[in-house]
């Protein structure tokens, strides 16, 4: 499973000179925590999280300032972007064909929610943490029929048994090559919440013959 098969895409992002309030406000409506930041040819320019658009944008209540006491004075909080987010160069981003696996590595290791997949410098979706458990998710029976669709292309209808349990696909091929088991399982395990696959000659997966 790659990056490519569980990221959002296109990307949702916004530019430097984009205003504070509109990326809060699409943050909002996304559900996200965090976006890209993209220049004018979409190559990544940085990345801004809601901790740094929410920064020094709370003023305190004055009904909870102490009695005489004058509000501190303080500038004008960060009008665009581009005055809070993290660079680019700073930023830990993936290829569209990296590992899942090295993927949620990445993101638990970092603790960061979100990570920008750019190809060629460019930015063409994100990964975060609630596409991977959407992924992770998905029902055993969907499962199995998206693994029997794959091998149904790879070597045509009615050759392969297909179960899933938990993720876990069974496959039995009604015939003996290794080779064609191999690339079962490979194909299985690149089915979005399959995390694993065990594929045999047909006659070896039986247990009460």
């Amino acid at each position: 499973m790659r990056a490519r098969d569980v990221m959002t895409g296109p990307a949702v992002t916004v530019g430097t000179a984009t205003p504070v309030t509109e990326a809060l406000r699409i943050l909002a409506e996304h559900g996200f925590t965090a976006l890209p930041v993209v220049d004018d040819a979409d190559r990544l320019a940085g990345i801004v999280t809601e901790a740094d658009l929410l920064r020094g944008r709370v003023p305190q209540d004055v009904r909870f300032r102490p009695h005489g006491t004058a509000a501190a004075e303080s500038a004008p909080p960060p009008g665009a972007v581009g005055e809070v987010m993290t660079e680019a160069g700073s930023v830990a981003s993936v290829a569209s064909g990296t590992d899942v696996a090295a993927l949620v590595s990445l993101m638990l290791g970092l603790h960061h929610r979100t990570i920008p997949v750019v190809d060629g410098g460019r930015v063409v979706g994100v990964v975060t943490r609630r596409d991977l458990v959407r992924a992770l998710s998905r029902d055993d029976e969907e499962l199995a029929r998206e693994v029997r669709r794959r091998l149904t292309v790879y070597g045509g209808p009615d050759r392969w048994d297909v179960a899933v349990t938990e993720g876990v696909a069974h496959i039995a091929d009604v015939r003996d090559d290794a080779q064609d088991r191999h690339v079962a399982t490979l194909l299985a395990e690149s089915v979005p919440g399959i995390v694993h696959a065990e594929t045999r000659h047909r006659d070896e997966s039986r247990t009460d013959a």
